[in-house]
């Protein structure tokens, strides 16, 4: 027994050195320091009038550095807002009454460099036409991509004044907008990822 001892102890040390060389190396990892940025829908607000059901949001969200690098290169990201209008059923799920959806596209220009978006909207089923506007900095970019100001997601007739509603709004890079080879290539990289969602009742103003 006395010779197994010294044995045990010391295999059981270099199992631990190895689990704490993982733990470093996952750590250190592009994947894992991707997740320390997430991105957060920091503020949401609903108004409701005759006109209609309209949502202004502040979205805190990263490019990593891969993203960014791609995008310098030529390659355009789109990120894609939507929003759900849901009446209360309390005997089934909810019901949907009105989806609205924006498309972002987010590109960079060489020859002016310059940062460009561009907005394609699509309320309630219904396609509109696009808005761009260009950017000095990438910094400005994600600044205009970070705000909605008075969004109109649904309207006053699709609201039923003797129900309760709540609303689904998500924001998120949509992967499926870029080169087919491309979408291989990422697959299962977390740089890649921004995704948020938030449900919040209709007529409450603050989320946080």
């Amino acid at each position: 027994m006395d010779f197994f001892t010294p044995y045990w102890k010391s295999t059981r040390h270099s199992l631990a050195l190895v689990l704490a060389a993982v733990c470093i190396l996952l750590l250190q990892s592009p994947s894992v320091q991707a997740q320390a940025s997430p991105a957060e829908i920091t503020q949401l607000r609903l108004e409701r009038s005759d006109d209609g059901v309209f949502l202004s949001a502040q979205i805190h969200f990263e490019l990593s550095h891969v993203v960014e690098d791609a995008v310098s290169k030529g390659i355009p990201v789109y990120f894609v807002e939507e929003a759900q209008l849901l009446r209360d059923r309390w005997y089934w799920y909810d019901k949907k009454l009105a989806t609205a959806t924006r498309r972002i596209r987010l590109s960079y220009h060489p020859l002016t460099r310059r940062w460009r978006t561009s907005v394609m909207q699509d309320a309630s089923g219904s396609s509109g036409g696009a808005l761009s506007q260009n950017y000095e900095s990438l910094r400005d970019a994600i600044a205009s991509l970070s705000r909605l100001s008075r969004w109109k997601i649904a309207e006053g007739s699709d609201v039923d004044t003797e129900a309760r509603h709540n609303v689904d709004f998500s924001f998120k890079l949509d992967l499926s907008e870029l080169p087919r080879p491309f979408q291989i290539g990422i697959l299962g990289q977390n740089e890649w990822t921004v995704s948020v969602a938030k449900n919040q009742r209709l007529g409450v103003e603050a989320i946080k």
